[in-house]
């Protein structure tokens, strides 16, 4: 049981140890795998960004706020906010990820002032909300499940795709010098997308989402996973589908240096899946072991204030 007092019906830890979260395997890949992806990869490089930019209300010292949108496959508009430096031109560009409870803001604890940042929304959650598209995270990760093509965490990944490609648009002289940091829901879409874009160079995974797909269908949580949970248990098997949308099966096809922040306790995405995702990981990798994940604690802001300085390290070389 966990050391963490709490209220909810089950453990968050699952029973699980540092040891042997380290252990949990990975699942086997479908035969198409990489097709898949690939394929998905080919076609969103081909889509036109259509970069819309205007003057945000926000101000800051050291960077230029403005609100982009861009265009993203099967015609979603995709909101979010662009950071340049005031200062001088940037020397490297981060596209930053968000988690199931979506973007009201960009964050600005970034402390490299010669990064260019895209925040993008996913498609139908914050900026890009539309109609046809529900905004719940209980709902939205349940768009398309019953098509293995069509699910939106495909087209979620498509979206941090095309961020790149605007992102280079914008600052072509960025080329090589691209970084991901994503966290929840960001994480594991982060996972999915960096595996099969070679414009990323390095990046950063928080509590990622979406690892080992299996055997989080048999894990009680209070995120999204748990209406995945509902829908398999009243309509069947959803694993035709999420086998393709499976974070760690992705990891494996990483081969640039990736940091994981991954939590021993989390109610929201169970540990176990956090933790395969860092065990897919074939490449250089560093991990930064969180006591806990959605949750607060005693320490939780100084363990924040840990991840934060460890990721400056990380992102320096970029």
């Amino acid at each position: 049981m966990s050391l963490l007092n709490h209220s909810y019906h089950f453990d968050p830890s699952y029973g699980y140890c540092l040891e042997t979260l380290l252990k949990v395997p990975i699942p086997t890949e479908p035969d198409d795998f990489q097709q898949f992806w690939q394929s998905r990869y080919g076609k969103a490089l081909m889509a036109n960004s259509d970069i819309k930019l205007s003057e945000d209300k926000a101000c800051h010292a050291d960077f230029a706020v403005r609100d982009i949108v861009y265009q993203s496959t099967d015609s979603f508009s995709i909101g979010g906010w662009l950071l340049t430096p005031k200062a001088s031109r940037p020397r490297k560009g981060m596209v930053i990820g968000h988690g199931y409870g979506g973007r009201d803001a960009p964050d600005f604890d970034f402390p490299s002032r010669d990064t260019a940042f895209i925040f993008p929304c996913f498609r139908g959650l914050s900026r890009s909300a539309c109609h046809g598209v529900s905004s719940n995270p209980a709902y939205h990760v349940l768009h398309d499940i019953d098509k293995p093509d069509r699910y939106i965490l495909g087209g979620c990944v498509e979206d941090i795709w095309i961020a790149v490609s605007a992102l280079l648009q914008i600052c072509p002289e960025l080329e090589g010098h691209i970084g991901y940091q994503g966290t929840s829901f960001g994480g594991g879409i982060g996972a999915m997308a960096v595996a099969w874009d070679p414009r990323i160079q390095l990046a950063a995974l928080n509590v990622p989402s979406f690892g080992c797909q299996a055997l989080r269908l048999g894990l009680a949580t209070t995120g999204s996973g748990a209406a995945v949970s509902m829908y398999h248990r009243r309509h069947g098997n959803v694993m035709d589908t999420l086998q393709y949308y499976d974070a760690a099966l992705s990891a494996q096809h990483i081969s640039i240096p990736v940091h994981v922040a991954a939590a021993l306790f989390d109610p929201v995405v169970a540990p176990p899946g956090q933790f395969a995702v860092y065990n897919g990981l074939t490449g250089p990798k560093q991990l930064f072991v969180a006591t806990a994940g959605h949750f607060d604690f005693p320490g939780r802001e100084e363990q924040e204030s840990k991840l934060l300085n460890e990721l400056k390290t990380f992102f320096d070389p970029l």
